[in-house]
């Protein structure tokens, strides 16, 4: 019995390690307010005739959720940075009441509605027209299983109906920019694509940090069947989770060095699709890492690596340094 209880003290203790009370901002992990750096238009250097299912790119879990306390908490910065940051994949949580749609993680309330951030992708594309943002949308803490005219009606008041791409192919990179994409996770007549169209890996159940070696295996097989999977089907891998006692701040803390060393240990092979790859706290290095990953396609293997590595820097630089005021 007491050594039930020690065992139980100790995965307790794991569960809550992950919080701190000064904000961490590593190559790989970042719960600080602002990305150490931005990325807004890295699109703009990828071939109009790529297929989007083929673009490798950095994406959030639970967007929106910055508020709540350690268990509801997914994210630090806004909208708005994450977008500048080279996120281009939201997962966005609404809550319908009467027509209306709340921006909820669970039963916490983000202090947002749906139409804050059809706001803010549309100011960002206005800004950006090179770019594409794919947006997952699905009810949460309601269950109506109703929330499509809501949807169109925010649509329609908060952005404009031919930001959308109104239709179930995946396009290329030249149909996408500017393009609003939304991943339909509710019933309905078509507003985009289907989320279910994708090839998707999100085991999001952790139930304590002791499970995290599980988590990161379903996270690395995906990765790994991505390349030589269906080209023309988006690939999608949730490197987030969460359980009663392990918090999204500590699953991510354990999660991203490994993902980290697995992409640095891929960044010598080229022509590599992994697809969309979806984080809680993510890290500016660690989006610039996924980019890279993308920008390496508009190479071939005649280059050399040394060659290639001083292009992608040379872009990087242009990408970073480019004045976006």
């Amino acid at each position: 019995m007491q050594s039930a209880k020690m065992f139980l003290k100790l995965i307790i203790l794991l569960g809550v390690s992950g919080l701190s009370f000064s904000a961490i901002q590593r190559p790989d992990y970042d719960d600080t307010p602002d990305p150490e750096f931005l990325n807004p238009f890295w699109m703009s250097h990828l071939p109009d005739d790529q297929p989007l299912s083929e673009v490798t790119m950095p994406g959030t879990h639970n967007t929106m959720a910055l508020y709540g306390g350690v268990y509801a908490e997914c994210q630090t910065w806004s909208l708005a940075s994450q977008l500048r940051a080279g996120v281009r994949f939201l997962d966005i949580r609404v809550r319908h009441v009467n027509g209306n749609l709340s921006i909820h993680h669970g039963v916490s309330y983000q202090r947002a509605h749906f139409g804050h951030v059809l706001e803010g992708v549309a100011d960002f594309l206005t800004e950006f027209p090179t770019e594409t943002v794919l947006m997952r949308v699905k009810e949460e803490f309601s269950e109506t299983r109703d929330i499509y005219g809501a949807v169109v009606d925010y649509i329609h008041r908060f952005a404009h109906w031919d930001m959308l791409w109104h239709s179930r192919l995946v396009p290329t990179v030249g149909e996408a920019r500017g393009k609003l994409i939304i991943m339909q996770d509710f019933p309905g007549p078509d507003l985009g694509m289907r989320y279910g169209s994708m090839d998707i890996a999100d085991d999001w159940k952790v139930p304590t940090v002791l499970h995290v070696k599980e988590k990161w295996q379903s996270v690395h097989d995906h990765l790994e069947k991505a390349p030589g999977g269906n080209l023309a089907q988006i690939f999608l891998t949730f490197s987030s989770g969460a359980g009663l006692l392990a918090f999204p701040r500590a699953v991510a803390q354990r999660i991203h060095p490994q993902l980290y060393d697995y992409l640095e240990s891929k960044s010598q092979d080229l022509n590599q699709r992994l697809g969309i790859i979806c984080m809680d706290f993510p890290a500016a290095p660690m989006i610039q890492m996924i980019i890279d990953f993308q920008l390496r396609n508009e190479f071939n293997s005649g280059h050399s690596v040394e060659g290639l590595k001083n292009t992608i820097e040379r872009i990087r630089h242009k990408m970073v340094t480019r004045n976006i005021a």
